[in-house]
């Protein structure tokens, strides 16, 4: 396996969505036949996946239906953390938190659209919605790590001072994000095309989808451990941001592991993206609360927090 191929992750996991811009790319160098993709009209995710969910409608398939009702709820459940988290005024972070939690709110339906099997796969459409999916992830993954940066005091939290860097930046990876994503799709150039096509191969691509998170995670889970023991000298918030990380691993465990077994076993009427999809809300619903328990009335008087007004 080389660094930055997809083949091995398009062909074992079920609903892996950047597979939906190789598909894409390979139709528009007119090697659909030649690697024999599977026609497009009811061609699951992936690039001729040994399990899939194939187009809604398509022998009476209901596409990626157990993803499309979590994707849902998930959604109202993030709406309902980002009004609770806007009725805490006076809280350290209020508004760079909301920022996370509205971007993986915008995450949502994308997700739904490009792993709910319900667009024809290789369309315009479908390789356009994935693109943006992708940035926004990797804009979501660096505010998550702008939500640590800031929790360390470095810069005032809810000010310009803070707000304008972390704007500027999310725009960056969102605009790098999408132009790599539609070059990759859309084949604008010959720079991001696989080489060999087979390969499905983008280094750019696999960075900013799978590293970039992966280590915004990381530094994040170490800003707030070094935050909660180190400067708050508290031990219960610790927990809700270990039982976090815990459900996002898992997620992604299940994401990668579990979604071959369950489509394998439901004869490719659901698979485990699911699962992924539950556990990542419930991970940012814990995070909600260990946001919160670092800013309870207790610690009032605590210098490092501003009292409630």
């Amino acid at each position: 396996m080389r660094f930055g191929s997809f083949e091995w992750l398009c062909r074992d996991t079920p609903s892996y969505t950047w597979c939906n811009l190789f598909y894409h790319q390979l139709q528009e160098r007119g090697l659909g036949a030649t690697l024999n993709l599977d026609p497009p009209a009811s061609a699951p995710m992936g690039i001729n996946p040994e399990c899939g969910i194939p187009k809604m409608g398509s022998d009476g398939s209901l596409g990626n239906i157990a993803n499309i009702v979590i994707c849902a709820v998930s959604f109202l459940l993030v709406l309902g953390l980002i009004v609770m988290a806007h009725r805490r005024k006076a809280a350290v972070g209020r508004t760079e938190l909301q920022i996370f939690m509205i971007l993986y709110l915008i995450s949502l339906p994308l997700q739904l659209v490009t792993t709910g099997a319900l667009l024809e796969q290789g369309s315009t459409g479908l390789t356009a919605v994935t693109a943006v999916h992708a940035a926004v992830v990797a804009t979501l993954f660096w505010s998550l790590l702008a939500n640590g940066l800031i929790a360390t005091q470095i810069v005032e939290d809810g000010t310009l001072s803070s707000l304008i860097p972390v704007g500027i930046l999310s725009i960056l990876i969102f605009a790098g994000t999408l132009y790599v994503s539609l070059d990759v799709g859309f084949n604008f150039t010959s720079a991001l095309q696989s080489d060999p096509p087979q390969d499905l191969l983008s280094i750019p691509l696999f960075v900013l989808t799978s590293i970039w998170p992966a280590a915004c995670f990381a530094i994040y889970f170490i800003l707030m451990t070094y935050i909660v023991l180190g400067v708050l000298r508290e031990i219960r918030p610790m927990w809700f941001y270990v039982l976090s990380g815990i459900l996002f691993v898992l997620s992604q465990l299940a994401y990668f592991l579990l979604g071959k077994v369950v489509c394998n076993g439901t004869n490719g009427k659901i698979d485990g993206t699911f699962i992924a999809t539950f556990l990542e809300t419930a991970a940012v619903g814990v995070l909600y609360l260990a946001w919160k328990s670092i800013t309870e009335e207790s610690w009032d008087d605590d210098p490092y927090y501003p009292s409630y007004s």
